[in-house]
């Protein structure tokens, strides 16, 4: 009989090397507390009710049901939808356009043409619409000292019929640059080689701007877009300062936000502005995830 091998020694699992771990540690901690741990403490907040009689109580989802048909917070939602669909697009053309002359090397003075296109964007919120609205002022503004001194009647910014499209002005001035910087770094990032090549087919600037720049610009373009959509949705400062100077033009439920913050801190409903505001939260990560899905698929044709 031939000799029995004796069976193979247990592998040792080699020890865990937590170094990584430690790298990455201060990120998971400040995301724990600050994103996963207020989401956490809002999503169950929202699932209970604040009654005269019995204090709170476990309603479940009712608070997202009566959200849904709430038409303050539907009236909020239409005007921040149409104020992303108009203003978005044209602040996103305008960054883009800056960038383009900027990138072309045939402006003079671009140092101080970036620095103060992206000036505005270092104005805190505040400042800015409290600036803007004492320039859109119908009777101690700008447009009231141009009424008076030149005997025209120019509508008010702050009116009605106005007062979306001015706030839509300010937001503009505010981001067009930090919109400029992160495309224009993406064309300082193009290779050079692209342009040579274009040169040598006998490409001018606008040839090379659609068939080269726009092209290579798509990922910095989406970054942009999708920062100024979830912008969209958190327009707070700006209403929220301007409706001391047009409380007519401007109501409580403005914008989501201003609805959240009132139920909050006006109204005493806590655990309703909390499921207002989860649900605010979920329709931004749906259009966001459905403006990706777009971009995704005009690349890919």
């Amino acid at each position: 009989m031939g000799a029995v091998s004796a069976p193979d020694p247990p592998r040792r699992r080699p020890p865990r090397n937590w170094t990584g771990l430690a790298f990455v540690a201060p990120f998971l901690l400040v995301f724990g507390v600050g994103v996963v741990a207020p989401l956490g403490y809002a999503s169950g907040l929202s699932l209970y009710r604040d009654q005269l009689i019995g204090g709170r109580s476990f309603v479940g989802l009712q608070n997202y049901t009566d959200a849904a048909t709430d038409p303050r917070f539907l009236d909020g939602i239409s005007r921040v939808g149409i104020f992303l669909a108009v203003q978005v697009p044209i602040m996103i053309a305008l960054a883009l356009l800056v960038a383009l002359v900027l990138d072309s090397g045939r402006v003079r003075g671009m140092r101080f043409m970036r620095l103060s296109i992206f000036m505005p964007y270092a104005v805190p919120s505040v400042v800015a619409a409290l600036m803007w609205g004492f320039i859109y002022g119908d009777q101690f503004g700008l447009v009231g000292q141009v009424n008076a001194a030149t005997g025209l009647s120019l509508p008010s910014p702050l009116s009605q019929t106005w007062v979306l499209p001015a706030i839509g002005n300010v937001v503009t001035w505010e981001f067009v640059g930090y919109n400029m910087l992160i495309l224009y770094a993406a064309l300082r990032a193009v290779p050079e080689e692209l342009y040579e090549a274009s040169e040598i087919d006998g490409a001018g600037e606008i040839r090379k701007a659609f068939s080269v720049k726009l092209p290579a610009l798509r990922p910095a373009l989406w970054v942009a877009t999708l920062f100024s959509i979830i912008g969209s949705f958190q327009l707070f400062n700006e209403p929220n300062v301007l409706q001391s100077l047009a409380p007519g033009s401007i109501s409580t439920h403005f914008t989501p936000n201003m609805y959240a913050y009132q139920l909050a801190f006006n109204a005493n409903q806590v655990t309703y502005s909390a499921a207002v505001a989860v649900v605010l939260g979920l329709i931004t990560v749906v259009v966001a995830y459905a403006a990706q899905r777009m971009t995704a698929r005009q690349e890919s044709r």
